[in-house]
């Protein structure tokens, strides 16, 4: 079982920056990736960046260039960085991670991103 904890959401104006974190508890398990998810009121969970244990990364389309994923192996900590926030990126955003054919998700930190 891992538990996952996010925090560093909150509000923002718009062309501001917040940096996500979440920390997996120690596992008698590998990680083998770490993804971001968010889900904005009336839609549906979309990916938003994942980072594989061979530091591999992949983005939405929507925030390439702006979002930037990484991850502390020593502190078990994937990060997001997002720059040049807009508005249509309020959501709240996940953590999830797989580890032993298992996915785990984190309980959700709140975006808020005003114009």
């Amino acid at each position: 079982q891992v538990q996952l904890v996010e925090s560093g959401g909150g509000l923002v104006q718009a062309g501001g920056s917040l940096r996500l974190s979440c920390a997996a508890s120690r596992s008698s398990f590998r990680i083998n990736a770490m993804a971001w998810y968010r889900q904005a009121p009336g839609k549906q969970r979309e990916l938003v960046a994942i980072i594989g244990s061979d530091t591999s990364t992949n983005y939405a389309d929507s925030v390439k260039g702006r979002f930037t994923i990484s991850g502390d192996n020593a502190k078990n900590t994937v990060y997001l960085q997002m720059n040049s926030l807009k508005p249509e990126d309020t959501a709240v955003y996940y953590c999830r991670s797989w580890s032993a054919g298992n996915t785990y998700w984190g309980q959700g930190t709140q975006v808020t991103v005003s114009s």
